[in-house]
């Protein structure tokens, strides 16, 4: 499955784009649209390139989210449920904001595998607006527009 506009929409209001390298709330070293692979203090980019990073960027978390829902060509998960396109677009502006690890471990996951429809979903969503050890009102909002997404 890839991402459709939704994804790029929710990416693009939260990610921003920065073309100096900063760190995130987390202490992340970040540039672009929210890419962190290789950045380093000082590091500066075009608009271009960071628009090709985030092209780039999404291909693998299109992938990595793929394969951790185990999605076939049919987007069906190994349990034969289906995934939504806005499903996917939430589920993949999430994991490009916390990353596929922390996908894969989260209750999340778990619960989208075992029934996307289960309402319970929303409130995992919810559960991950901390940066730093902080509560972030931009997460806040982040997760509620990915979770009115998914459930759209």
């Amino acid at each position: 499955m890839k991402a459709s506009k939704s994804a790029y929409v929710l990416i693009h209001t939260f990610e921003g784009c920065r073309l100096h390298a900063y760190r995130c709330p987390a202490g992340v070293w970040t540039i672009g649209w929210g890419h962190t692979a290789g950045v380093y203090e000082g590091m500066t980019i075009t608009r271009e390139q960071a628009n090709a990073l985030l092209e780039q960027d999404i291909r693998i978390f299109e992938d990595n989210l793929s394969f951790a829902l185990g999605l076939d060509g049919n987007d069906r998960m190994p349990n034969g449920l289906p995934i939504t396109q806005h499903q996917f677009d939430a589920l993949l502006s999430f994991t490009y904001n916390v990353g596929t690890g922390n996908l894969a471990r989260s209750t999340l996951l778990r619960k989208v595998k075992a029934n996307p429809k289960d309402p319970s979903i929303r409130g995992e969503f919810a559960r991950w607006v901390y940066g730093g050890s902080k509560r972030l009102p931009g997460l806040v909002r982040r997760r509620k527009m990915e979770a009115d997404l998914y459930f759209s």
